[in-house]
């Protein structure tokens, strides 16, 4: 009986070494991926501000188009363009706000 509570103590202790050290391991590769995810914030917020300039463009371009053929229906264009320029700039807000950058 008592060998065989020594062998459970001793698997337990085991258990509770091996339970450390992976729980260490995972502590660390959790900091590496953060660290990792953490370098791509700026680029990610930064290529949304550049997709929304361009957007910004093109749906300018348009809607001036459209304006100067004498169409009536620009309200809608405009809104449609805007409203994706405005997207796409408050999501890169989001992005470094979300991920406190």
């Amino acid at each position: 009986m008592l060998k065989k509570a020594n062998k459970s103590i001793g698997s337990a202790l085991l258990f509770a070494l091996s339970a450390t050290s992976s729980f260490a391991q995972g502590v660390q590769g959790i900091t590496a991926a953060e660290s990792s995810l953490l370098g791509y914030v700026d680029p990610v917020a930064s290529l949304c501000l550049v997709i929304g300039a361009v957007v910004g463009i093109i749906g300018g371009v348009r809607v001036y188009i459209k304006w100067n053929s004498g169409d009536q229906d620009i309200n809608k264009e405009l809104m449609g363009w805007g409203g994706s320029c405005l997207f796409l700039v408050l999501v890169s807000v989001i992005i470094k706000a979300f991920f406190g950058v």
